[in-house]
């Protein structure tokens, strides 16, 4: 099985994870552009019990009413997206030690995608409220 590394830029934080399925993808939506502060964020989706952390502890805040993000709060680093409810979470894909392990499998909340920023045109692209998970939770928001 694979094991992947990472953490944070100061190192305050590190972690592991040994995902059997990973899933990574490019993220346009504004809640990840803010966010991270860049015009995508890049995820790998793995089960929570394939991730632990080696160092530290993140802060985490709630960003909705369905999920939190992680961050060091030493030196600011966003680390992770997490669900409240189930049983994954998206490790921000530049927080790991070799990123080129977790290409990116598709683009999602292409709503709000930036139109001078091009990559990969070739991957499915889905919009958030297409996403049957994304829409049951965020009803009331």
């Amino acid at each position: 099985m694979q094991k992947w590394t990472g953490g944070c830029l100061c190192g305050a934080v590190r972690y592991e994870a040994t995902p059997e399925h990973p899933e990574a993808w490019y993220c346009h939506c504004r809640m990840c552009q803010r966010s991270t502060g860049s015009v995508v964020a890049t995820d790998v989706i793995v089960r929570k019990s394939e991730f632990r952390l080696t160092r530290g502890e993140p802060r985490f805040y709630a960003s909705s009413s369905f999920a939190e993000r992680g961050f060091c709060q030493n030196c600011g680093s966003p680390l992770l997206f997490r669900p409240l409810e189930d049983d994954w979470l998206g490790i921000q894909t530049g927080t790991l030690d070799d990123p080129a392990v977790a290409p990116p499998q598709g683009h999602y909340g292409i709503e709000s995608r930036i139109p001078w920023h091009v990559i990969d045109e070739s991957l499915p692209q889905l919009r958030c409220d297409d996403d049957e998970w994304f829409r049951e939770r965020s009803r009331g928001d």
